[in-house]
């Protein structure tokens, strides 16, 4: 209740007038570029590589991500012969809201050891967006050679402050060093604030309206909030025995809603991004539901 709750606040804040229609723009770069990096810099330095290398986690949560992602791409490329529309389809359908909601649930349901799942599945997600990102380069950009396309995508991943704040975590945590203490508070004070405003913004992008037709939305919204955690369940569980902690956390993160990036990223294509937005509404407020009676299914197995 708490994060749904602060997803209101920002919905509320939004349809009121109170935050302006440049509030969620400004508020995601926010977290984008400050507060999450920060959070994310900071469990990683405290943690190292041993607390992220989790190879059977990562296996079922990738796999369900990957399964979904694929099937889902395969089926809108058959209806429409279009690979960079069919890799929009497939990615709103397999790409967890991790950063803004996967944190802070996972801490809310699980504890302070929920937090390393839910950083680890943040780092497969980048994996699924440089995929789709080949896919539609591929699509949209098919007169240029293979090697520009793979540069363009690894330099787009390189300056992407949510994948360079973790790995130079890692780093800093192999060093030994320790962080200036004004230096740790800044990073603390950031990071603290990750959360909230995170939530807050999702909850000013869902006053977005959009005209599309709800029947492709609706698909894609129940492979995402449907199969994907079943599939995680299914590698996590009975496949490959992980603990409790583990299992949970994978069904949880994979049964989040659809997060912006395949909707930024559409943008960023000048592609028709209605499809992704109306999945990112249904998604997030059926979550609701959805998360809480895989929240409830875990406890009771």
């Amino acid at each position: 209740m708490p994060v749904f709750l602060l997803i209101l606040i920002g919905y509320i804040g939004g349809r009121s007038g109170k935050l302006g229609i440049n509030a969620s723009v400004e508020l995601n770069r926010f977290v984008v570029w400050l507060a999450l990096p920060a959070q994310l810099f900071s469990f990683a330095a405290s943690s190292g590589w041993q607390t992220l290398w989790q190879l059977d986690f990562i296996a079922a949560f990738f796999l369900s991500c990957l399964i979904v992602f694929l099937l889902v791409l395969l089926m809108s490329w058959m209806r429409n012969r279009d690979l960079a529309a069919a890799s929009f389809d497939g990615l709103s359908a397999s790409y967890s809201n991790t950063g803004y909601m996967g944190i802070p649930l996972c801490v809310l349901a699980l504890g302070q050891d929920g937090l390393a799942p839910a950083i680890i599945s943040t780092f497969i997600v980048f994996v699924m967006f440089a995929l789709a990102t080949v896919l539609i380069e591929i699509g949209v950009l098919s007169h240029k050679k293979f090697h520009e396309i793979v540069w363009s995508v690894i330099k787009s991943l390189c300056t992407n402050p949510l994948l360079i704040a973790p790995i130079a975590g890692l780093v800093w945590a192999s060093s030994g060093l320790t962080l200036y203490d004004p230096i740790a508070q800044v990073i603390t004070f950031l990071a603290a604030a990750s959360t909230p405003c995170a939530l807050v913004s999702i909850g000013l992008f869902l006053i977005q309206k959009s005209t599309t037709a709800p029947t492709q939305a609706w698909g894609i919204s129940l492979a995402k909030l449907i199969l994907q955690p079943l599939i995680a369940w299914v590698i996590a569980s009975p496949i490959l025995g992980l603990s409790d902690l583990w299992v949970s956390a994978a069904v949880i993160l994979s049964a989040l809603p659809t997060g912006t990036g395949p909707f930024m990223l559409a943008q960023y294509y000048k592609a028709d991004g209605s499809v992704i937005s109306r999945v990112v509404l249904i998604t997030t407020v059926c979550s609701l539901l959805t998360i809480s009676l895989f929240l409830w299914w875990g406890s009771r197995i």
